[in-house]
Formats: C-alpha cells, sequence, structure tokens
C-alpha cells in the first residue's frame, strides 16, 4: 500500500503562478518585435561566425600552399645536392680532356636535367666577393685592376636552387690596393 493520496497531487506552487507574464493584449504586439531582435542578433553572430570560419580556412589553405612549396623545395634541395660533387667531376674532366661519346652524352644529359630541376651554377673569375655566395680559401694578394675585395680564381663553382645556396663557390680573393693608386 502506499500512503499517497489524490490529494498530494503535485501543484505549482504560488510563486511560479505569479511569475508567468499576465496574457493581456497590449503585450503580445512587443513580443513578436523582441523575437524579431532575436532572430536578427543571431543572424549576425551566425553571420560572423561564418565568416571567422571561412576566413580562418582561407589562411589554413594558403598554410597548406605555402608549406607545400617548402617540402617540394626542401626534397628538390636534398636531391641535386650530392650531384654538385658529380657535376665538379665533370667540370674536371673537361679541363684534363674533351669529353667523348657515352660520357658526354651522359654528362650533358646530367647537366641538362639537374637545370631544369633549378640547380644553376654560378661563379667566375671577377665576380665581386660576396660572403653569402663565395668562400674564401684564400687572400692571393691585391690587385690594381679590381675596386672590391674580388673571386681571382674559381677552385670550384657554387650552385643554388633559385636564392637558395645549395653549395658556396669555392674561390681565392684579391684586394683592391690599400694605399693610394698613382
Amino acid at each position: 500500500m502506499t500512503d499517497s493520496s489524490p490529494d498530494e497531487s503535485v501543484t505549482p506552487e504560488p510563486e511560479e503562478q505569479e511569475s508567468a507574464p499576465p496574457a493581456e493584449g497590449p503585450a503580445e504586439p512587443a513580443e513578436p518585435e523582441d523575437e524579431l531582435a532575436v532572430a536578427q542578433r543571431h543572424l549576425a553572430e551566425r553571420t560572423d561566425d561564418l565568416q571567422r570560419l571561412q576566413a580562418e580556412f582561407v589562411n589554413y589553405k594558403r598554410r597548406v600552399e605555402r608549406d607545400r612549396d617548402l617540402i617540394k623545395q626542401n626534397a628538390t634541395y636534398a636531391a641535386l645536392a650530392p650531384i654538385t660533387e658529380v657535376l665538379d667531376t665533370i667540370d674536371r674532366a673537361r679541363e684534363h680532356a674533351p669529353l667523348e661519346d657515352g660520357f658526354k652524352t651522359v654528362a650533358e644529359q646530367l647537366e641538362r636535367t639537374v637545370a631544369a630541376a633549378g640547380l644553376t651554377k654560378y661563379g667566375a673569375p671577377g665576380d665581386a666577393f660576396d660572403p653569402s655566395l663565395h668562400e674564401a680559401l684564400s687572400h692571393v694578394g691585391e690587385d690594381p685592376e679590381v675596386e672590391v675585395t674580388t673571386c681571382k680564381v674559381i677552385a670550384k663553382a657554387g650552385y643554388r636552387i633559385g636564392d637558395r645556396v645549395v653549395r658556396a663557390a669555392q674561390v681565392l680573393v684579391v684586394d683592391p690596393p690599400a694605399g693610394p693608386t698613382a
């Protein structure tokens, strides 16, 4: 048996009944305006959220594209850097004697392939010395014909991919005369 009786049914407290808004005629027209204002505020918030998310997505796409380019550049660098020694060997062979037959064909094909991948050779006698591009192996004195420190002899050519130096050119440099010239 239970002790509950029909008299104990749940009834709202008098406070709850009083807190309900009165259902009067003048208050009803104000509600649609409030609902409209609330809807407009929600719409503005959602529009701002959407614009922020769209901007974040555009920035994400740019960042991913930039990262892809950087990964490609790093992979190209890693693949081509060891080949510079092979290219040096080919240059030394050319200095010794003209390349002939199959070796000449292979050397030319290798040079075309690395050039197509973006590897460029630089460094020539007479270039102004630039420590970001050249590695000075030695100073060989002064030369009255130069106005700035200049590469006199190129021991090993330098290589770069775009603006990125793969290997600095190894050079012997000369300085301009220290005293006044006649």
